[in-house]
């Protein structure tokens, strides 16, 4: 790899930069588009680093094997206006704005373009997150490994070839967290509405969920068998389940939610 080019480092992009960094994965130069000094503060005296304002800055020669692009969508087309230079046989643009379709880029960048389309969810700030990614026709083979090699470094990586998927994709996984953050919150207060102390309930609903959600992902068993595994017959889990289960519980509610994320994903996108 000759170099890499990063343009945004915020939340995401800093969860990246830093996981390429703690891996060695990036032997040569990173260049970083991020203006906000004190967002790119913590990577400034990092080895292989170079830091620029705008991709103005970058220098002529500089002939890099991915763009990433990890800004906000709302900021892509300014952004991306200086990185048309770029556009070469050799170079990948791997874009994490969710809402910009690889049609977009294509528009902006040209047909030529080798682009790659990607949806992470923030859980890759702490290298536990799960990226989705779709490559347009231009991407070889070779390229989209190392596109996943990239991606890599914040958590699981999966590779799909119909770019429509992404759309449910981010019903699931990109605003999946949220949902468990809210039955954290859900079991939370309902904790405390059966006799608990809130800062106690609180820790019980946060910790049980982080533990069982290690516990699914580390087990070959699926989810319904450890749901069946911690229910006793007539027991309180069971007593539970009973109403989380039943015809109006919380898959209908779940189905609902996923459908007017997954709606709302194709409106964003155009």
């Amino acid at each position: 790899m000759t170099s890499l080019i990063l343009v945004g480092c915020g939340k995401m992009g800093g969860a990246m930069l830093a996981g390429w960094l703690e891996t060695g994965f990036v032997d040569e130069a990173i260049y970083v588009v991020e203006p906000n000094a004190t967002v790119i503060e913590q990577f400034a005296s990092a080895d292989g680093i170079i830091i620029v304002k705008t991709a103005n800055d970058i220098p002529e020669g500089v002939n890099p094997s991915v763009v990433v692009l990890a800004v906000k969508p709302q900021t892509m087309d300014e952004a991306i206006i200086p990185l048309q230079r770029f556009v070469r046989p050799n170079t990948v643009f791997l874009s994490i704005a969710a809402g910009k379709t690889i049609r977009y880029f294509e528009d902006k960048l040209g047909q030529k373009a080798s682009i790659v389309r990607a949806m992470p969810n923030t859980p890759a700030s702490v290298g536990r997150g799960v990226t989705v990614f779709v490559p347009n026709s231009n991407v070889s083979e070779e390229t989209t490994l190392l596109c996943g090699d990239l991606l890599s470094a914040v958590g699981e990586v999966i590779s799909i070839d119909d770019e429509a998927l992404l759309d449910p994709v981010t019903a699931v996984s990109g605003s999946g967290p949220a949902y468990v953050f809210f039955l954290i919150e859900a079991m939370a207060a309902a904790g405390e509405k059966a006799g608990l102390p809130m800062d106690l309930a609180y820790r019980l609903a946060k910790t049980t969920v982080a533990g069982a959600g290690e516990l699914a992902r580390q087990s070959e068993d699926p989810a319904s068998q450890l749901r069946i595994n911690v229910t006793s017959p007539g027991g309180t889990t069971a007593a539970a389940l009973e109403v989380l289960m039943d015809k109006d519980g919380i898959q209908p509610i779940v189905d609902r939610a996923i459908e007017a994320a997954s709606r709302r994903s194709k409106e964003l996108a155009g």
